[in-house]
């Protein structure tokens, strides 16, 4: 069963929260459990929102250290574990997320090691012993890769869902949106979506800013992108189910999306049915089509999983579920380079 952080939070105005000269995640350490004195901070989060047409923006984590939006996540888990007094970090990580462990496990000063599935491009593993990991390559199955990292008794495990800090992270790309759109939110935001540790996030995060008074009940319908080949939180959402259950054989190359069996799976069911969003599911080829397109209409480094939220964005915009005047943003979780 996931942890989450329950947060004592003041009835407070924006302003009295947000530290404006901090261009980080870190500027809402008000709203964060662990304190800016104590970050581990490679500069991560406040990335811009791209204007694609007057009703849809392009939220680009890309330009988050290591590439991609597990760098908040990480970035937090890591602080949290460093102040628990943890002596080696270790994670079963599907190549993005593996990364950025890696990058901030070395800016803490903390072992790390990760086990990553063997088809996962080269790059990843060589990217993670370059910042001193230890890798483990694994049979491509969630449940081995996931017992290769079992933690010893000093090791702390910060897996999807397995801790409660890398959600605290991940969900400050809510708060940018909400500043970005001056104090209000959109109607819809496009999630690429493996294990769930960012939608989970914002979806914490608006109960938190309505508790603070910043927003009322209304929220952003989200949306769930996953890819054909492995799209557990598609099929539990289309078969009105409580829970997601192991998609055998997944198989796509959107690795970030590579997720057969998420543990927080029940809670992003939740969050998009309380939100009234949805789920859709993407075949490869055209989610690396939309990808190429939309970067080479924009300038924008989108991955793959950036071309599955393009690609979501149109299908739903084209059904009439995403109206006309719609405001939209859609994320690109990561760099556009194929194996880094």
């Amino acid at each position: 069963m996931p942890l989450r952080v329950d947060l004592t939070l003041p009835v407070a105005a924006p302003a009295d929260l947000i530290h404006t000269d901090d261009f980080s995640m870190w500027r809402y350490a008000g709203v964060l459990p662990v304190p800016r004195s104590e970050a581990i901070s490679l500069v991560e989060g406040f990335t811009p929102l791209i204007e694609l047409d007057e009703r849809t923006w392009i939220k680009d984590e890309a330009r988050n250290p290591t590439g991609s939006s597990k760098a908040r996540g990480m970035s937090m888990a890591v602080s949290a574990a460093v102040l628990l007094g943890a002596e080696r970090l270790v994670a079963a990580a599907a190549g993005s997320a593996a990364v950025a462990l890696s990058a901030y496990g070395a800016a803490a000063g903390v072992p790390v090691r990760v086990a990553i599935p063997d088809d996962t491009p080269q790059a990843f593993a060589d990217e993670c012993r370059r910042y001193g990991a230890d890798v483990d390559l694994v049979p491509n199955s969630g449940a081995r890769a996931s017992a290769a990292a079992r933690p010893g008794e000093r090791d702390v495990d910060v897996s999807t869902m397995r801790e409660p800090f890398r959600v605290e992270g991940e969900k400050t790309m809510a708060y940018e949106i909400f500043e970005q759109f001056h104090g209000d939110m959109p109607d819809v935001v496009v999630y690429p979506t493996g294990g769930g540790t960012g939608l989970v996030g914002m979806w914490k995060a608006w109960d938190e800013m309505e508790r603070m008074g910043w927003i009322g009940e209304q929220r952003p319908r989200l949306v769930s992108v996953q890819a054909s080949g492995c799209a557990p939180i598609v099929r539990g959402f289309d078969a009105g189910s409580e829970i997601t259950e192991l998609w055998e054989g997944a198989k796509t190359t959107a690795y970030d999306l590579r997720v057969a069996q998420p543990i927080g799976g029940f809670l992003c069911l939740q969050a998009i049915r309380e939100t009234e969003g949805t789920a859709v599911a993407i075949p490869d080829q055209e989610m690396r089509d939309m990808a190429s397109r939309l970067a080479a209409a924009t300038g924008v480094d989108i991955c793959t999983e950036g071309g599955a939220a393009w690609a979501a964005t149109k299908r739903l915009r084209a059904s009439g579920w995403i109206a006309e005047a719609d405001r939209v943003v859609l994320f690109n979780t990561g760099a556009g380079l194929e194996g880094r």
